[in-house]
């Protein structure tokens, strides 16, 4: 487990205690001063709060991981009072959808940027999930091959820290 391990994400990727797994990162690069849809993953000491995963898809990849079902999507309006929150769909209020056809989010690892308590306009949260295609920008996740992210999943506890 990496518990009490921090890893860190450098240029040459996500530094692992045995090994470093190539990720992408968001389309702007790394910033300090996130703001909501900029495209930039933000730099810091973060902790992963959570693991989603789609149980039509993959089994359960930890006791504590939350499922994706049909109607999971993420609030990323902030004029939502349940912004930065997955919740279920809503024609008042924008809100991205986390069931798509694709695989990228089959698994996703939940950070701890600008939650709990959101502010308003810092960006909700960044996730850590599976490439669209190798190596492909994000809109500020960190992103890696499907092999590596669950290696990850089965190795990360609540709390372990990232370094970006």
């Amino acid at each position: 487990m990496l518990r009490n391990t921090n890893l860190i994400l450098t240029s040459k990727g996500l530094i692992c205690p045995d090994r470093i797994i190539p990720v992408s990162i968001g389309k702007g690069g790394v910033s300090r001063r996130v703001r909501e849809h900029e495209k930039t993953t933000p730099s810091g000491d973060h902790h992963i709060i959570g693991m989603l995963y789609r149980p039509d898809r993959i089994r359960k990849p930890r006791d504590w991981a939350m499922p994706i079902l049909p109607n999971s999507f993420w609030s990323n309006d902030v004029r939502d009072p349940d912004y930065n929150l997955m919740v279920p769909f809503s024609d008042k209020y924008s809100r991205k959808k986390l069931r798509i056809p694709t695989p990228t989010y089959d698994l996703i690892l939940l950070t701890d940027w600008n939650w709990p308590g959101a502010i308003i306009g810092r960006g909700s949260a960044f996730f850590i999930h599976q490439w669209r295609y190798e190596k492909a920008p994000t809109n500020g996740s960190i992103a890696m091959s499907r092999a590596a992210l669950k290696w990850l999943a089965a190795k990360v506890s609540y709390g372990t820290k990232i370094t970006v």
